[in-house]
């Protein structure tokens, strides 16, 4: 007798584990599914924002990236309640002694806290966007993801920074406008400065009239500085968000070659050696 009773006691109990086992695979599927379906939905809606130019690209991804962010966490939450309701865990008296344990664990969370408020008055006050060229929490780069805890930049040799909020106390967002490209090139002393500059200014004129990417310019704005072997002459001009770099390095060719072409000598340091002889008797 004592061993059916065992036998139908263990039968019970993994009755009881069996359909426990059964209901967090469905949440779990559940959960899977509307975590897929929200984040369409979210894409979706940006998606349609941007094509309907009711906000920029970078403003649509940040806030698409913001969005997904919060829904995960709304989601996390709604899960972990729902899997301590099928353990039987109360609700309510998790939530009545949580003002107890949030005490208990406030002072370690007050680096979160302070994450969650940083990030959320930058995202506010719009100082930067996914695709925006920043420096941050002495980071120089590229964001990727802004969210209201972290904020990813991809610096440009393809390391990707996780920074906190919280580190971020000065943003300079060097995309809000149009860029400036700045070369300097040097000539030789012998050479004559009226001359190049007129040669340098036609070559930048060719360039600003097959690059699309020059906003403004270029200009030889004059002589920079007097060096020790050369006399430094300016180009400034403006370019697209983040084209200043390529529009630079085709500035460079462009005036070398035209330097070249009219014999204009591009001066670099010369070293000169001196053997003594020693006659010894």
């Amino acid at each position: 007798m004592p061993e059916i009773i065992a036998n139908i006691q263990w039968a019970e109990v993994l009755r009881n584990l069996g359909i426990v086992t059964i209901k967090l695979i469905l949440i779990l599927i559940v959960y899977g599914i509307a975590k897929g379906i929200g984040n369409r939905i979210i894409n979706s809606s940006f998606q349609k924002l941007e094509e309907k130019k009711d906000m920029s690209e970078g403003r649509a991804q940040t806030l698409k990236s913001l969005t997904k962010s919060i829904y995960g966490y709304v989601l996390i939450f709604i899960l972990v309640v729902v899997v301590m309701g099928t353990f039987g865990i109360s609700i309510a008296g998790l939530l009545a002694g949580a003002g107890v344990i949030g005490l208990a664990i406030g002072f370690g969370a007050q680096g979160l806290v302070s994450d969650v408020v940083t990030g959320f008055f930058i995202l506010l006050e719009k100082q930067l966007d996914v695709g925006d060229y920043v420096t941050a929490a002495g980071m120089d780069g590229i964001v990727e993801e802004t969210g209201l805890r972290t904020t990813h930049i991809r610096g440009f040799d393809g390391t990707l920074h996780y920074v906190p909020n919280r580190n971020i106390s000065t943003v300079s967002n060097h995309t809000r406008g149009n860029m400036r490209a700045l070369v300097d090139i040097g000539i030789s002393y012998d050479d004559d400065i009226d001359k190049a500059i007129q040669v340098l200014q036609e070559a930048c004129d060719r360039v600003a009239e097959s690059n699309e990417d020059i906003v403004d310019g270029p200009n030889v704005v004059g002589v920079q500085s007097l060096g020790s072997s050369d006399v430094v002459i300016r180009v400034i001009a403006q370019a697209k968000t983040n084209m200043q770099w390529a529009v630079e390095r085709e500035l460079r060719k462009a005036m070398k070659q035209a330097l070249d072409a009219n014999g204009i000598e591009i001066p670099f340091p010369h070293q000169v050696y001196i053997h003594k002889n020693e006659n010894n008797d």
